[in-house]
């Protein structure tokens, strides 16, 4: 029997969620043909798959369900493909990967949407350092480094700052947030690449994009959110595995994004406890089980509500 949590109060709308052991039942039922699945913090930690993620994806392949990586990487969808190859999972089980970093892409190259048609070409672009800069190969752009000359930011990264010869150079945090300070002065819009908060490296976590652009809509500077919880990868996703909102269950590690996203997009979710919000409720070591009345304080908190609870991406 799966146990059920249901909470209500005056000021919170009631909702309920399962708790499950494993994803077996729920995916036996085959009531879901479309499983799209977030990466970072569900399949792996970055550096290598969390115990029993490769094996859990090949049983639910056998389901005859089709499975979508949605992530918010900055990357494009084919190098997140090729990273999930080098980390061993076997990429023929998937429909594809949709990634905010594609996503942005694509409009930036297309500019049919009347927001990305009205930008300009010169832009300040926030990048990686570490992790590799991100191309902007076939974008017809022109980078600068100033907020005098630029007509919007592109925020890929949160590590250094793209120059006009394709390179990036390191910058601490603090130092593009004082750019992105000028840049709101002057009442520059910024696309953001990737909307995570934070994401879950090897247990440890790394501030990510999403960050930079809350602060930068504190300054009041205008933001264009190209991924979780903007239901837009939801819809590319659904579009892309030939369902609807009915037959479609996303799984994810954040509140915030994924789940949020879920419930924007009309979806059931499920919430995995142990990646990025292990350490407010209170986890310390893979596959232990959240405290349930954590979960439902934690959800109201971010006003995410999942359909269903689980330890990890296990069978």
């Amino acid at each position: 029997m799966i146990p059920r949590c249901s909470i209500s109060s005056m000021e919170v709308q009631p909702f309920q969620f399962q708790s499950l052991n494993g994803l077996q039942q729920l995916a036996q039922t085959r009531r879901f043909k479309a499983w799209f699945l977030d990466q970072f913090g569900v399949l792996h930690d970055g550096k290598q798959p969390y115990p029993g993620a490769i094996a859990t994806l090949e049983s639910i392949a056998k389901t005859g369900a089709k499975m979508v990586i949605i992530s918010n990487s900055s990357r494009r969808s084919s190098t997140t493909m090729e990273k999930l190859k080098s980390l061993g999972f076997d990429t023929s089980l998937f429909v594809g990967a949709i990634t905010s970093g594609e996503l942005t892409h694509q409009y930036l190259q297309r500019r049919d949407d009347a927001w990305f048609s009205a930008l300009g070409r010169s832009c300040i672009h926030l990048t990686w350092n570490d992790r590799g800069s991100i191309s902007l190969e076939g974008l017809d752009l022109q980078v600068v480094e100033n907020a005098e000359d630029a007509e919007f930011v592109l925020a890929h990264g949160t590590e250094a700052l793209g120059n006009p010869s394709g390179d990036a150079h390191s910058m601490k945090l603090q130092d593009l947030e004082r750019l992105l300070e000028l840049c709101a002065s002057k009442r520059i819009p910024m696309v953001v690449a990737n909307p995570d908060y934070v994401t879950v490296e090897e247990r440890n976590l790394r501030v990510m994009p999403g960050t930079l652009a809350a602060k930068y809509e504190k300054l009041k500077g205008e933001v264009k959110w190209m991924g979780k919880p903007d239901k837009i990868i939801y819809k590319s996703a659904m579009a892309m595995t030939g369902t609807d909102v009915s037959d479609c269950i996303a799984v994810g590690d954040s509140l915030h994004h994924d789940i949020k996203g879920a419930n924007a997009a009309g979806i059931k979710s499920v919430f995995i406890t142990g990646g990025i919000h292990a350490t407010e409720l209170g986890l310390h070591s893979f596959g232990e089980v959240a405290n349930l009345s954590n979960v439902q304080s934690l959800a109201i908190k971010y006003d995410a509500f999942p359909s269903y609870v689980l330890p990890a991406f296990a069978w």
